[in-house]
């Protein structure tokens, strides 16, 4: 009999499993006293930028979200890596010609945080098709740590989804799939400039709302009102009910409009497929190169 080993290898380092004790109402507080520390100021592109428009930053973040989910990083990069963006631009002119170079910068930081095997420079220097050196990126890397104050323990909307979580009847199987559904839509909203301004808390609680009426969950075997669940995580969070339905609606909205670009996308894709078949193109996830325009 050959022997067994112990452990669990595989492609993706060992994660610990979710402390419940982290799940507490003194917990809950604390993040919801210091999220407003770390919010951008959300008139950053009218105020502080002379170059950047917010479709230039939606351009970046769809392209930072491609390579976190090309290299399966962990969840919490990416939205950590636009707060570090947006409060970056929210206090230091930058170029256009240099978003990427800031775009990757944060990238770096976020993964070197929340990863056990971070993304290394090199790496990132090929998915921008070579177009800013190592050296460059450590330099921005450093600037942003300066602009920032090296506070970089910022609070992000999935902070807040295990709590909510927690405090909804639902059962243990149907968690896994609620949680991951609540996440995409974090990450969604983190490519939209309209929720550049909303708190964390604010997003996790309307995405959460959005994902449970997605699936239709059931919960203890009753359908949940959508209002119910509205006015409990509103109380949790401190808010007026109808701002969090707002923002909720606006996340579906922001849903069906990925939805139907991405549609577009695919069309487009394939017709230039079918046309450049034979030719060497770039695999770079998103071209960015646009924006340097």
């Amino acid at each position: 009999m050959e022997p067994q080993l112990l452990c669990c290898e595989g492609d993706r380092p060992a994660r610990a499993y979710r402390d419940s004790n982290l799940l507490t109402d003194r917990v809950l507080r604390a993040l919801l006293r210091a999220e407003d520390k770390y919010l951008p100021a959300p008139n950053y592109f009218k105020c502080v930028q002379r170059e950047i428009a917010p479709y230039m930053r939606r351009i970046v973040a769809t392209w930072v979200l491609e390579v976190c989910e090309e290299q399966k990083c962990e969840e919490e990069v990416f939205p950590l890596a636009m707060n570090y963006m947006d409060r970056f631009l929210s206090v230091e002119p930058t170029k256009k010609s240099h978003l990427q170079l800031l775009g990757a910068a944060c990238m770096f930081l976020a993964s070197k945080l929340k990863e056990t095997i971070p993304l290394t420079a090199e790496k990132l220097c090929i998915y921008t098709d070579n177009s800013i050196t190592p050296t460059q990126l450590l330099q921005m890397e450093l600037l942003v740590l300066n602009k920032l104050k090296w506070d970089l323990a910022s609070v992000t909307p999935l902070d807040f989804i295990d709590h909510f979580l927690s405090q909804l009847p639902v059962r243990r199987e149907t968690r896994p799939i609620l949680r991951k559904h609540a996440q995409t839509f974090v990450a969604l909203c983190a490519t939209d400039v309209k929720f550049i301004a909303s708190p964390p808390s604010m997003v996790a609680a309307g995405s959460m709302v959005a994902a449970v009426e997605g699936l239709q969950m059931k919960m203890l075997g009753n359908a949940m009102m959508s209002q119910k669940l509205t006015e409990q995580l509103a109380q949790t969070i401190k808010s007026d009910p109808d701002c969090l339905r707002a923002c909720q609606e606006q996340i579906e909205s922001l849903l069906e409009t990925s939805l139907r670009q991405a549609q577009q996308q695919h069309s487009v894709t394939m017709e230039t497929k079918n046309i450049s078949e034979g030719q060497d193109l770039s695999t770079t996830p998103t071209d960015v190169r646009d924006i340097n325009i």
